[in-house]
C-alpha cells in the first residue's frame, strides 16, 4: 500500500466535515460510497443583494478554509465568465451564487481576505472569479497538491474517490451553465463539488507533509495567488485548429480576417465562436480563397444551412484580403522569443542539443525519484532556456540565479540545480 493509499484508508478522514464514519475503525480500503446529496440539502440560489448580504455575513463569521468553485459556459457562450459560484465553509454551510444577477462579489471577496481558499485547478477558475471581484490572498489547490504528491489521476472525482472514498456524480460538467433557471440536478451537482473540498485539502496536506513536500506546495500556492493576470495573447487567430495546413501569407490573412470577423460576431451575440463558424471552415476557406459566394458555399462548413446573408459576410471578409498589399500580409509563423524549437537544435547548435538531452534525462530521473510530473518539478521552457544560453561559469550559484530569473520557485531551484549543473558541466568537459 502506497502512502497515498494509506491516507485514503485512514478512517479519520471519513469523519471530517460530516462524512460518514468508519464504524469498525478498520484501516482497510473500502468500496467507494456514492455521494448523492449535499449534507444540508441544496441551498437556494443567491440572486439578489439582500440574500448576498446574508451570505457575506455568514461566510465572514465562519471558521477555517473556504471551498470555492465556479461554473462557466464554455462551448456555449462567448468568453469565460462565471455563471455560478459555489462556496462552503464551516459554520456557514454551502452557498450557490448567481453572478449574473449579482455581478459584483467584491464584498464577499473582501470578507474572505486573509482566509485560505480551497480550489481544484485554481488557475482555471481564478480569471472568472477575478472578473466578479473575488481574488484570494491565500489558496490551496487540491489538483496541484495531487500532482506534487504523485497521484496518477488528479481530476476532482478521482481525487475524492481515491483519497476520501466517495464517488461524485460528474454528469453535468459540460452543460450550459448560462441556462436560467438552473435545473435542480445541476444545482445538486454544483453543491457536491464543494461538499468535500476542504476534507480533500486536509487529507492532501497530511500526505504532502508525510512526503516532505508541504513547503514545496505552499510555495506553489503562493505563486498562483500572487501571479498577475496573464497578458492578452498576441495574434490569437494563429491558434486556429488546422493552421499547420496554411502556408501562404495571403491564406494566412484569410484566416486572420475570418477569425476576427467571427470573434466580433460571437462577442456581439454572446455565443461561443465555434457556434458561429468552425475552425475547420476557416481553414477550408483560407486554402481555397474562393472567388465568390457560390464557390464559398461549396466548401465544407459553408453548406446549405447557411443563409445568403451569412455567406456574403464571410465572402466579404475573404474579398477584403484580396485587396491587401504584400506588406499588409502576416508573416508565416510567430516571432520566436527565446530558444528555437528543440527539433531545430541539432542543426542550429549540436552542442546545445547535447546539453538539452543530458538535462532532460537528468530532470526526468529526478522527477521519477520525487514521484511527480516533470512539468511540476520544473517547466520544460525553463530547462530549454538554461541549456540554450547556459550561465558562465557553470556552477551551482550561477545556475540557481538563472533558474530563479526564469521564475522557478526556491524549492525547484534547490532540487533541479544539481541536475542541471551536472548536465551542463558534462558537456563543457
Amino acid at each position: 500500500m502506497t502512502e497515498a493509499q494509506e491516507t485514503a484508508a485512514d478512517s479519520s478522514l471519513r469523519t471530517t466535515g460530516g462524512a460518514p464514519p468508519d464504524d469498525n475503525g478498520s484501516s482497510e480500503a473500502q468500496a467507494p460510497i456514492p455521494l448523492l446529496d449535499p449534507r444540508d440539502g441544496i441551498p437556494p440560489v443567491v440572486a439578489d443583494e439582500n440574500s448576498l448580504a446574508e451570505v457575506i455575513a455568514a461566510f465572514a463569521a465562519g471558521t477555517g478554509p473556504v471551498a470555492v468553485d465556479a461554473e462557466r459556459a464554455s462551448g456555449y457562450r462567448y468568453g469565460q465568465r462565471a455563471y455560478l459560484v459555489q462556496m462552503r465553509r464551516q459554520g456557514a454551510g454551502t452557498a450557490l451564487i448567481d453572478p449574473v444577477a449579482c455581478p459584483d462579489l467584491s464584498g464577499l471577496g473582501e470578507a474572505l481576505s486573509g482566509v485560505e481558499w480551497v480550489l481544484h485547478a485554481a488557475t482555471q477558475d481564478l480569471p472568472c472569479l477575478r472578473e466578479i471581484g473575488m481574488v484570494p490572498t491565500h489558496l490551496f489547490d487540491t489538483e496541484l497538491a495531487g500532482r506534487l504528491a504523485g497521484f496518477p489521476r488528479v481530476g476532482l472525482g478521482a481525487m475524492v474517490e481515491g483519497v476520501l472514498g466517495f464517488v461524485l456524480e460528474k454528469g453535468h460538467s459540460a452543460v450550459d451553465w448560462s441556462t436560467r433557471p438552473l435545473p435542480e440536478p445541476w444545482l445538486r451537482y454544483a453543491a457536491l463539488d464543494v461538499e468535500l473540498l476542504v476534507d480533500l485539502r486536509d487529507a492532501l496536506e497530511k500526505e504532502l507533509d508525510r512526503q516532505g513536500k508541504l513547503e514545496w506546495a505552499r510555495e506553489e500556492f503562493d505563486a498562483i495567488a500572487s501571479a498577475p493576470p496573464p497578458e492578452p495573447r498576441k495574434d490569437p487567430w494563429r491558434r486556429t485548429s488546422g493552421m499547420h495546413k496554411v502556408r501562404r501569407r495571403r491564406q494566412l490573412a484569410v484566416v486572420r480576417e475570418l477569425w476576427e470577423t467571427r470573434d466580433r460576431i460571437a462577442q456581439r451575440r454572446d455565443v461561443s465562436p465555434g457556434k458561429v463558424l468552425s475552425d475547420a471552415a476557416i481553414v477550408e476557406a483560407a486554402l481555397a480563397v474562393p472567388a465568390n459566394v457560390h464557390a464559398l458555399a461549396a466548401l465544407t462548413g459553408f453548406g446549405h444551412r447557411m443563409g445568403r446573408r451569412q455567406l456574403e459576410q464571410w465572402q466579404a471578409a475573404v474579398d477584403s484580403v484580396k485587396a491587401l498589399t504584400d506588406s499588409q500580409l502576416p508573416q508565416p509563423g510567430q516571432p520566436v522569443i527565446g530558444p528555437p524549437p528543440p527539433r531545430a537544435w541539432a542543426d542550429k547548435d549540436p552542442v546545445a542539443a547535447a546539453r538539452l538531452s543530458a538535462a532532460r534525462a537528468g530532470v526526468s530521473a529526478l522527477a521519477e525519484r520525487l514521484n511527480m510530473p516533470q512539468e511540476n518539478l520544473i517547466t520544460p521552457d525553463t530547462v530549454r532556456r538554461v541549456c540554450w544560453e547556459p550561465p558562465t561559469p557553470v556552477d551551482a550559484g550561477s545556475v540557481a540565479i538563472a533558474l530563479a530569473g526564469y521564475g522557478a520557485r526556491s524549492w525547484q531551484v534547490e532540487q533541479v540545480t544539481p541536475v542541471l549543473v551536472e548536465a551542463l558541466s558534462a558537456e563543457a568537459s
